[in-house]
């Protein structure tokens, strides 16, 4: 099929910077944080290379990514897709927090 492109469904977690410019899980009030679900879509910028990259939304939020699922090119529409990734890495603590939550 002519345009048709391997597709990912990235979970991940949503980040901040803090005050010394190191990433960290973006928590909401109660301190908890949630994994939400994306995709490389046709006009995602960069390539994924490991999970703990960091990738920015179309909303322009940084996420780091927990897992790498692939997903069906007609599966696609299910998945909001992803702006770009960058060369950015999460820290180890923030890795393993994102997959002990994935575990839950």
């Amino acid at each position: 099929m002519k345009g048709k492109y391997e597709v990912n469904q990235f979970i991940g977690v949503p980040l901040e910077t803090d005050d010394s410019g190191q990433y960290r899980i973006k928590r909401d009030e109660s301190g908890d944080f949630k994994l939400h679900s994306w995709r490389t879509g046709k006009h995602t910028k960069g390539k994924f290379k490991q999970v703990g990259q960091i990738f920015i939304t179309e909303n322009n939020l940084m996420v780091g990514i927990v897992q790498a699922i692939p997903v069906a090119f007609k599966d696609r529409h299910q998945y909001t897709p992803l702006q770009r990734f960058t060369s950015e890495y999460v820290s180890d603590a923030v890795l393993a927090a994102g997959k002990a939550k994935l575990e839950k």
